[in-house]
């Protein structure tokens, strides 16, 4: 990126009145834009959530895995603030090769950080792909559904003590344990897996009801970071009486600088106070719940922050001009810090409580992936946060390029209802899921039993 703003063959000439019509990249510029927006892609898929999880491999507890998830989400907002802060001001005030050199000289010395632990990090080897154990689960209990579980073994992993029978959900999935004698010798094959590979799908078929619960969620937020935009270029962005104007796409910044804020009050103030207090920490699964409520009350919160507008624009006559650009409505963008601060604090609750529930309860073989379902649900949200948004402008007035001559305000009571509806939907998964500490705690009551 930093050639392509400090080459001019790399890009378009700039348009001008007096270049018009303005003319096109060529396939070279489309080509290099392309490999470097697919690098970029692939360099985020492969690094931004796996350290989370490399990070939480170092640490033995699960109290010091949680801490460490704060202090990671905390500082991945705190960046995220300062670059669309920072970064975009001196792209738009000094040059563009300017600001995406800084990037190239701080993800540079990130990547000598880095390399300079890599003799210190304590990494976990696998045999197989854990993937191959999944399918090799649901071929062996396709083969053998026939076959009764009454006549025969299951087949345990040798370094497997604490299992003592498969556990009763989804006992189709057993069959794949089951010995047979058309089995052959091997104890891993596509024709018999062992019984932890058979728990591990079924974790992971209990956790997608929850996980899909953060999908809506995740739609909700991204038509909200839209919505607020839109937002703020109908009201007045100016600071006070000053001519300085904040833009636009800066107040989402506002939303990520509340997030990391309220990370270090939680880990640094709040979570060890109240383990004081009460005795007993916050599960993960209670603050995505408490994520979940204050994403309501922000949907809420910016619906109210509408309606006022609207009213504004009332009262000076700004409805139905259709003037073509953004009507500004005297009315302070400032009010729109209520809503994202509240958006903030849910995500600050969100996504520490989300990639820990994850981390926790995925299989040991298939952390790496935990952590990644995160940017997982993210990208299903957004693309379906696109669907929603266009279902909403072609059956109903409410959405309008002139703001002023729609109800975005009914739009977020609408959406709030969703994250209701939602809520509800995720307490249901939450009561049925079974948490890996209680199931653990079955198989030695089990096992003492026995």
């Amino acid at each position: 990126m930093t050639l392509t703003a400090s080459f001019p063959s790399l890009r378009p000439p700039p348009c001008t009145n007096n270049s018009l019509p303005c003319e096109s990249p060529s396939k070279l510029q489309y080509g290099v834009l392309y490999t470097i927006l697919g690098f970029a892609c692939i360099g985020i898929g492969g690094t931004r959530y796996t350290i989370a999880t490399m990070g939480a491999d170092q640490f033995e507890d699960s109290n010091s895995v949680g801490i460490y998830f704060n202090w990671y989400f905390f500082v991945f907002y705190a960046a995220s603030f300062i670059s669309t802060t920072v970064i975009i001001y001196v792209q738009d005030n000094v040059s563009w090769t300017v600001g995406f050199g800084i990037c190239v000289v701080f993800h540079t010395v990130g990547v000598i950080l880095f390399l300079l632990g890599r003799k210190f990090y304590r990494k976990t080897e696998h045999k197989a792909s854990p993937f191959t154990s999944i399918g090799r689960v649901i071929v062996a209990a396709v083969r053998k559904r026939k076959v009764s579980s009454r006549n025969h073994e299951y087949n345990y992993d040798i370094n497997d003590k604490s299992i003592t029978l498969p556990s009763k959900s989804f006992r189709f999935l057993n069959h794949g344990a089951l010995k047979i004698e058309s089995d052959g010798s091997e104890a891993r094959s596509w024709s018999l897996s062992t019984v932890q590979e058979v728990e591990d799908l079924k974790t992971l078929i209990k956790i997608m009801p929850l996980w899909s619960s953060s999908v809506m969620l995740s739609a909700l937020v991204g038509m909200f970071s839209n919505f607020i935009i839109l937002q703020a270029l109908f009201m007045d962005r100016h600071l006070g009486g000053s001519k300085f104007q904040i833009p636009s796409s800066s107040f989402l910044s506002l939303d990520t600088l509340a997030t990391s804020i309220t990370i270090f009050i939680l880990d640094r103030l709040i979570f060890p106070m109240w383990q004081k207090l009460t005795g007993w920490s916050l599960t993960p699964l209670q603050r995505i719940g408490l994520g979940h409520v204050l994403t309501v009350l922000g949907l809420m919160a910016s619906a109210l922050v509408e309606a006022r507008r609207l009213d504004t624009a009332r009262d000076h006559h700004l409805i139905g001009l259709s003037m073509g650009a953004a009507t500004v409505v005297p009315i302070s963008a400032l009010w729109l810090l209520v809503p994202l601060t509240i958006m903030g604090i849910s995500q600050a609750f969100l996504f520490p409580g989300q990639i820990s529930l994850y981390y926790q309860e995925f299989p040991t073989s298939l952390r790496s992936t935990s952590t990644a379902m995160i940017s997982l649900l993210v990208a299903v949200g957004f693309y379906l946060s696109t669907g929603v948004t266009g279902l909403i402008r072609n059956s109903t007035k409410w959405l309008k390029d002139d703001l002023n001559d729609g109800r975005l305000d009914i739009v977020y009571w609408l959406l709030a209802a969703i994250g209701v509806v939602n809520f509800g939907y995720f307490l249901v998964c939450a009561k049925m899921f079974q948490h890996k500490v209680d199931k653990q705690d079955q198989n030695m009551e089990n096992v003492s039993s026995s």
